[in-house]
């Protein structure tokens, strides 16, 4: 599945760890909004779009099955952020 498009918008709020939002479209046909790019402890790195369960926790909706797809998705999306 190839990378066709990526967007960033940087957050409103610039002093905490959430960055930005990103959106993909894969194949120019699927597109996965409200990715997260967050400064963690060790860099930067992408969260999936998740929603908050009734016991608190929270579970993605939609995210990479292997860890090849998931470094794929976020080398796109940081590369994008940093331009």
């Amino acid at each position: 599945m190839k990378i066709t498009e990526v967007k960033v918008y940087p957050a409103r709020e610039k002093s905490g760890r959430l960055k930005a939002y990103a959106t993909v479209v894969f194949d120019s046909v699927f597109i996965v909004r409200d990715l997260k790019v967050i400064e963690g402890d060790k860099g930067l790195f992408v969260s999936m779009p998740s929603r908050r369960r009734k016991d608190g926790s929270f579970r993605d909706i939609a995210h990479p099955l292997n860890a090849e797809t998931r470094q794929h998705i976020e080398e796109h999306v940081i590369s994008e952020y940093n331009n």
